[in-house]
């Protein structure tokens, strides 16, 4: 079952238990989605999995903001409620590497690609998006490569 329709489903479900936490969040991840398909002047199919977790992260990401944003405003109201709407659309994005995890990659594309400075960052980073794109936090990686390659 794709990302969508399994997205889909959970909103119907979430509909019919009334639950006043989860479905507007999903409202909001089905609107995403059909303005990327306007956006995109894709009609009646389904988006591939990679391009609803490229949407999904980018809403996470707005969120992440927002919460830093309300934290440094002392807003616990809203801040409670951006993180609940983090962890409702994380469900449906895939597992994210640990900061253990990533360091071990990130240590072994650098020596694949055999880069000795922050001049190498590009080709290191390509490959890490090709290869991890959908498990890599890439602001926590940045940090990361930049101390190795010190």
């Amino acid at each position: 079952m794709s990302l969508e329709k399994k997205i889909e489903e959970k909103l119907n479900q979430s509909l019919k238990n009334k639950d006043k936490t989860v479905f507007p969040t999903l409202r909001l991840i089905i609107s995403a989605i059909k303005d990327f398909k306007i956006a995109s002047k894709i009609k009646e199919q389904d988006l591939k999995d990679q391009e609803i977790t490229s949407i999904l992260k980018k809403m996470t990401k707005q969120r992440n903001d927002s919460c830093e944003a309300y934290k440094k405003a002392g807003r616990e109201d809203l801040l409670k409620k951006e993180q609940e709407e983090i962890s409702i659309i994380n469900e449906f994005l895939p597992k994210q590497m640990s900061e253990e995890e990533i360091k071990t990659v990130c240590q072994k594309v650098i020596k694949q690609v055999g880069a000795s400075s922050i001049k190498d960052m590009g080709k290191i980073m390509g490959i890490l998006k090709k290869d991890y794109g959908d498990v890599l936090d890439f602001s926590k990686v940045s940090k990361l490569i930049k101390e190795i390659l010190k």
